[in-house]
């Protein structure tokens, strides 16, 4: 033997200790990348979103814009003054400052979370949601795994955009309360068109697809526009209660996008139920009516209640209906009458 009698062999090292070099468990290693603690959906579609081309491309692309547009506002001595209209949600304030934030937001906001608007259907249309909803993942783990990788995406994007943020600070002179609100508003409105995108993908049909995320869209639009502009009206400025409605906006639609999609994962609609798929289109539609009547009664400023009410309303109006508990009328089980005290005797 190759090394002498004394040397211990492999097997040996193996049973020995844990070293994976020592093992040869080297090449095993990257089925841990992840921590253990995180949602087997998540980290499937983590592991997925990574390698693909809808990240990679953007995430390189925008490093290159990012610095050219920074070159930009310098050269064109762009100067973004203060505001005390300067808040999360804002997004008039972020397109005007300057070109760097706008294309933060074209690629955060939008580019990203539009990707998707692929996501549902490659469960769908080969049934996985049938198999995945035989293990212990129920319907809100599978969307919410989903979402946190789409929107995960967007945040890796988005810090790989923070020393660009601190030169603009530090050589531009540009205020940090605007900063931070464009940031903000970069990282909730990212959450928010993410949740819509997932759950316009559970449709069948791109055409399908672009028309519930248009509705989405159209109704996320008005129903924050509305509390939004309210509170700010009220309170002269974007303060506590601004930021109370915004966060509100942010749960609302988030919650929405995410039990559509989840309403599609439904195995099975009894024959007395109406599909909850259309109940939350319907809730889609009459939303900023609600909200907005809600603001409008309480003078501008309860419209984070009607925004919280419509989340409440969108995560249960999807129940998976369960069998009734049977009860025992007696309290006792009936005596078992055997066969041959019932029928005189043996057959």
């Amino acid at each position: 033997m190759a090394g002498g009698a004394g040397a211990p062999s492999f097997s040996a090292a193996c049973e020995r200790g844990p070293d994976v070099r020592a093992c040869g468990g080297l090449d095993d290693s990257w089925k841990n990348d992840l921590p253990e603690r995180l949602d087997p959906m998540t980290a499937k579609e983590l592991r997925q979103g990574l390698r693909r081309t809808g990240f990679v491309l953007p995430f390189l692309a925008i490093q290159f814009f990012a610095l050219a547009m920074i070159v930009m506002e310098f050269r064109s001595g762009h100067v973004a003054t203060a505001t005390e209209h300067a808040g999360v949600l804002n997004v008039m304030m972020l397109m005007e400052s300057g070109p760097f934030w706008a294309l933060a937001g074209s690629v955060c906001m939008v580019l990203m979370p539009l990707g998707g608007l692929v996501l549902m259907g490659q469960e769908l249309d080969e049934g996985n949601h049938e198999l995945l909803l035989l293990t212990k993942l129920n319907r809100w783990r599978i969307v919410i795994g989903k979402f946190a990788t789409l929107w995960g995406l967007s945040l890796v994007t988005f810090i790989s955009l923070l020393p660009y943020m601190v030169v603009r600070y530090l050589v531009g002179g540009i205020e940090w309360w605007n900063e931070a609100a464009c940031a903000g508003t970069v990282l909730v409105g990212s959450a928010m068109v993410g949740a819509g995108a997932i759950g316009a993908s559970a449709f069948k049909g791109l055409g399908a697809r672009v028309a519930v995320m248009a509705l989405f869209l159209v109704s996320m639009a008005g129903g924050c526009a509305i509390p939004l502009a309210a509170s700010a009206a009220v309170t002269k400025g974007c303060g506590m209660l601004y930021h109370l409605t915004a966060l509100a906006a942010v749960i609302c639609f988030c919650t929405a996008g995410l039990g559509l999609a989840r309403s599609r994962l439904r195995l099975a609609v009894m024959a007395y139920e109406v599909k909850p798929g259309g109940m939350l289109i319907g809730l889609l539609i009459f939303a900023p009516f609600v909200i907005g009547m809600i603001t409008a009664v309480t003078i501008g400023y309860g419209g984070f209640a009607g925004l919280l009410l419509i989340a409440v309303v969108a995560a249960r109006m999807d129940l998976t209906p369960t069998a009734a508990v049977p009860v025992s009328l007696g309290g006792t089980a009936p005596p078992v009458v055997s066969g041959a005290a019932a029928g005189g005797g043996s057959p």
